[in-house]
């Protein structure tokens, strides 16, 4: 979990551009604060998918740290679609208005289907 804080923290230390501090956001907000983004990552992804930075984001050329804003592995866009789905349940059939991963409000999260696994079971025990 240390080293989950370590590498967010890093990412933190490298703005995009004056005003925006994170690159390639496209389904968080672009002026998230690192201390909800660290949130997120630990609750939703680290603690609901029971993975590390790793699985989604790849690493820098030529090294062992993680390129955050690379799209180079599949699981990123991935992660995008379920996190745009969970936004989508909540405001359809919970009526959230203004849906957002991390919010306590939310009824479906990550962690309703995933339960601390990278891949849920499908529900019929395999």
């Amino acid at each position: 979990m240390l080293a989950v804080l370590v590498a967010i923290g890093g990412v933190a230390a490298t703005p995009a551009k004056p005003g925006r501090e994170f690159k390639n956001l496209k389904v968080l907000p672009g002026d998230i604060s690192s201390k909800r983004l660290q949130r997120i990552m630990v609750d939703e992804f680290n603690d609901g998918l029971g993975v590390g930075c790793g699985f989604c984001h790849a690493e820098q050329k030529d090294s062992h740290r993680l390129d955050y804003a690379s799209d180079a592995k599949p699981e990123k866009e991935i992660a995008r679609a379920m996190m745009r789905m969970a936004i989508k349940i909540n405001r359809k059939y919970f009526q959230e208005r203004h849906p957002m991963i991390g919010d306590s409000t939310l009824v479906i999260t990550c962690t309703t289907c995933h339960r601390g696994q990278a891949r849920p079971e499908n529900g019929t025990g395999e």
